[in-house]
Order: C-alpha cells, then sequence, then structure tokens
C-alpha cells in the first residue's frame, strides 16, 4: 500500500476503552480514513492477517469490521484478490432555494426513488413541535418517518411532523407527502431550513448503512403556507458522501 499502514491501523489511533466493541471502532476508523480521503478509492487494504497484526487484534475482529464496511458499501471484496476502497458514488444536488420533494428531486434527475415508512400516525406534540408549528397542546400532530432511497441505495432519513388539520390521515402519504398536501389544497409556499453537521448513531446508522459517528447532515425545514401559517416541520439526515446542497446567492443590489 502507498500510505503508512504502520501508523493509520495501530491500535491508539482507533481504539478507546469503553467506547464499543473493537471491530466497530475499527470499522468506524476505516470509514472515516474513506470519507476523508486517506484511503483512496481502489486501494487496498492489507491481508486479513496483516491487518490484525498491525492492529493488534484477533482476525475473527478484522472480518467482522470489514464487513461492516462492505454493508456500508465503502469496501468491496474481490474472490482471491483482497479488500478494496469503493469509489463514492455521484453526489445528488438539492438546492436550498427551491422547495421541492425527495421524489421530486430523483425524477428531475431520472432516478427512482422510494420510500420505506418506518412509523406514521397521530401523536400529542412535542414541546418542539409545539412552538415550530404553533400549535396549543391539546391537539393532535400527525407524524411520518421515512427512509429516502435512489436507485436502491439508502440516502436520507425524514421525521415529518404537520398539524392534524393539514394532514389528518398520515396513513395516505406513501411516497411523496407534498404530492398529497397539494392534493389537499394544503401545500408551502415556502420553508426556512437550517443545516449542521452531526455524527449518525445508533439505529440511524444501520438505516443508512454507514459506520457509527460517520459525519453526515442534518437539515431542520419549516414550511409555510401562503398566508404566513407554519404547516410542516421535517428533520431530515442526509448522507453528505452522496448529497450535496447547493444554493444560489444574488446581490442585494445595495
Amino acid at each position: 500500500m502507498t500510505m503508512n499502514a504502520e501508523s493509520l491501523f495501530q491500535p491508539e489511533t482507533w481504539h478507546r476503552p469503553g467506547q464499543g466493541p473493537r471491530y466497530l471502532q475499527l470499522s468506524r476508523h476505516i470509514g472515516r480514513a474513506i470519507t476523508e480521503g486517506t484511503l483512496q478509492e481502489g486501494q487496498q487494504l492489507p491481508a486479513e492477517r496483516d491487518l490484525a497484526e498491525l492492529a493488534d487484534v484477533s482476525r475473527v475482529t478484522v472480518r467482522k469490521a470489514v464487513a461492516e464496511l462492505v454493508e456500508a458499501g465503502l469496501i468491496e471484496q474481490r474472490r482471491g484478490a483482497g479488500s478494496f476502497v469503493m469509489g463514492s458514488a455521484p453526489k445528488t444536488e438539492q438546492s436550498l432555494s427551491t422547495l421541492v420533494s425527495f421524489t421530486e428531486n430523483m425524477q428531475a434527475r431520472g432516478r427512482v426513488s422510494t420510500s420505506r415508512v418506518l412509523d406514521r400516525g397521530l401523536f400529542p406534540p412535542s414541546p418542539d413541535e409545539i412552538m415550530a408549528l404553533g400549535l396549543s397542546p391539546s391537539v393532535s400532530v400527525a407524524r411520518i418517518e421515512r427512509l429516502r432511497s435512489a436507485d436502491d441505495t439508502p440516502m436520507a432519513i425524514e421525521r415529518s411532523s404537520l398539524p392534524s388539520d393539514i394532514l389528518p390521515d398520515p396513513e395516505a402519504v406513501e411516497t411523496s407527502l407534498y404530492a398529497v398536501l397539494r392534493r389537499r389544497g394544503q401545500a408551502p409556499s415556502r420553508a426556512i431550513q437550517r443545516v449542521t453537521a452531526v455524527n449518525v448513531k445508533g439505529a440511524d446508522a444501520q438505516l443508512l448503512c454507514l459506520p457509527e459517528n460517520t459525519a453526515i447532515l442534518q437539515i431542520d425545514r419549516t414550511a409555510y403556507l401562503e398566508n404566513g401559517r407554519p404547516v410542516e416541520f421535517t428533520r431530515g439526515f442526509y448522507r453528505s458522501d452522496i448529497y450535496d446542497f447547493v444554493s444560489e446567492l444574488r446581490p442585494d443590489g445595495g
């Protein structure tokens, strides 16, 4: 390998006592090295025996760590040749200045979008939902949690909340939330979004097929009707390795 494998895989660079199983810590460490470009497309990992010796772990630990990376789409195992870093998928651009749904964005790019509903229903509103949507604590809020994929690649988790009079039947949403809102004449006309970087953990990491603590994008969006009423609060988690958010800036004339 062209990199300094001795320093990259030494235990002191990745192992932290009490921070989870060794195979997961090693998997996350290699995953970060790939996403940050330390390990590049086409580069071969050391053989299983060599990697176990460098990392001071068993070959079983190495095997499980590599299996996590294969599941995340970061490593490709070639029979008789070894394990190789896969190239990152082409990034999908999403405008921050245009209010379109995930489904519409994927269709415009000729990609097949799918949504897996993780949870939905009517619930008492949380404090965040009361604040974002201007709700009374006594009314219900419609919630929809979906895993969004394009061409069978998991891309985002979106958790949307709406007032129950705007979306009285969450079961009506199969693929596009905005398509349902348009049919009801309740589609938002503008939105405010806040983008932050977070590290994905737990079940969300598994859903997005990423090693834990991989950096992703969190976008909180509050959408409004023309009359100014807030009707949607969505918190989305997007894979930063395949998603780019783009905004157009114009001079203010001053």
